[in-house]
């Protein structure tokens, strides 16, 4: 079964552009769940560029009424500054359902790439068994070509979350047969780990389809730029609702 997350990050970024409340975040994730979503997603960032941490506190509560997963995104290496607590103080407060921990910097964009194990994977092991003991299930954002999959595993994570932006620029430019088998071995070796298989990062109504059909076993996809753009000419409720329309046989 394949899950519909919604990243609300773009509301945030709207909001933030003039100031105020609008368009209003818990109001747009209310709607993302109303129209059947199975949860909600956000990534607060320290620099606060568009979710804040009053928002993770609201959308904390909002999920919990209406009984469905809240999954928090962050570096946990990040440290905390005025406004942003850093990520494992956010979940010690709001205990989301999941925890996906991202190797991204304070410059970047966006999140392009996944943990480097080799190096990182001692450093991330105690900061899972806190996130865990916080109720968190943890997921780890990686690479489809990382060998060391199963370390994720070893160090205490129950899933992965794999980077689809290269899958979504193959998909883009044409042939994908290359791009699915890589995406479809990384989560085989996941699985033979013992771990579950998350996918995130430039999905879409166009290349989501195609991609679950070939990827054994995605138990969450979690989608935030595109679903909202999209939602500009649609509509945010039809929208959602044709994104689980493709997910269809997988849900």
């Amino acid at each position: 079964m394949t899950s519909l997350s919604v990243n609300v990050n773009k509301i945030a970024v709207l909001r933030n552009s003039r100031g105020g409340n609008d368009p209003d975040v818990l109001r747009a994730a209310a709607t993302c769940l109303e129209a059947g979503a199975d949860g909600i997603t956000v990534h607060p960032r320290p620099d606060q560029r568009h979710i804040r941490s009053d928002d993770v506190l609201a959308l904390s509560a909002l999920t919990r009424e209406h009984a469905v997963e809240f999954n928090i995104e962050g570096n946990p290496f990040a440290p905390p500054r005025p406004g942003y607590p850093g990520l494992l103080p956010l979940c010690a407060e709001t205990r989301p359902a999941q925890a996906t921990l991202v190797p991204d910097g304070d410059g970047q964009l966006t999140s392009d790439h996944g943990f480097d194990f080799a190096r990182d994977g001692e450093r991330l092991r105690p900061l899972i068994a806190e996130l865990k003991s916080y109720g968190c299930r943890v997921s780890l954002f990686v690479d489809a070509g990382n060998p060391d999959i199963a370390t994720a595993a070893a160090i205490g994570a129950d899933r992965i979350e794999l980077y689809t932006g290269p899958y979504a620029d193959a998909f883009a430019a044409g042939p994908t047969q290359a791009a699915l088998e890589l995406f479809a071995d990384a989560a085989r070796r996941a699985h033979a780990a013992g771990l579950g298989v998350n996918a995130g990062h430039d999905l879409s109504q166009a290349n989501l389809g195609r991609f679950l059909q070939h990827v054994p076993q995605v138990l969450e996809v979690s989608i935030g730029h595109a679903l909202i753009g999209e939602a500009l000419y649609d509509g945010l409720d039809a929208t959602v609702k044709a994104y689980l329309a493709v997910i269809g046989p997988q849900r």
